[in-house]
């Protein structure tokens, strides 16, 4: 059992320790269920509740999530429009974002599923220095789909100041 002020009272009975957070006008707050012996302390419940709470947003916080970004292909793409989405896919990856590539078949299209497989194997051979796949390409219905998260270590320090949602588009 701990006090209010983080001093260790020793190991207590159940009774025992209600009765002296009583005393000191404080709740019992169980903070390790699962240790042996149990991890109790002395103090507000209210409190401590608005603490965790603060704890556990900060740490989500601090955690970042992987924002997901989609490049889109078809199987007729010209070699110019997939040199555009690469560089596009680079920019995406440096910043630490994961990139999802979709190649969309319309109509009839959908039989020559293998084009669109050779678009991503193209891609992600491009991108191999900078990003590995997070799941291979999958045809889902009338869709290819496939992502890449960036590789550990190949993120730009400059480029982890920015925020995540801000995007530039320069044009040529």
């Amino acid at each position: 059992m701990i006090d209010e002020e983080g001093n260790q009272l020793g190991v207590l009975k159940r009774e025992v320790a209600l009765q002296t957070a009583k005393e000191r006008g404080y709740d019992l707050i169980l903070v390790s269920p699962t240790a042996k012996p149990p991890v109790c302390r002395i103090g507000d419940s209210g409190k401590f509740k608005y603490e965790m709470s603060k704890k556990d947003k900060e740490a989500h916080k601090s955690s970042k999530a992987g924002v997901m970004k989609e490049l889109k292909f078809t199987p007729k793409i010209g070699r110019h429009d997939i040199d555009v989405r690469v560089r596009q896919a680079q920019e995406f990856l440096a910043k630490g974002h994961k990139v999802k590539f979709a190649v969309f078949f319309r109509g009839r299209e959908v039989t020559h599923a293998d084009i669109g497989a050779r678009i991503l194997e193209e891609v992600t051979q491009t991108l191999a220095d900078l990003g590995e796949v997070e799941s291979p390409a999958k045809l889902e219905g009338r869709n290819l789909f496939m992502v890449m998260s960036p590789k550990k270590g190949k993120i730009h320090a400059k480029d982890q100041n920015t925020e995540s949602g801000s995007q530039t588009v320069q044009s040529q």
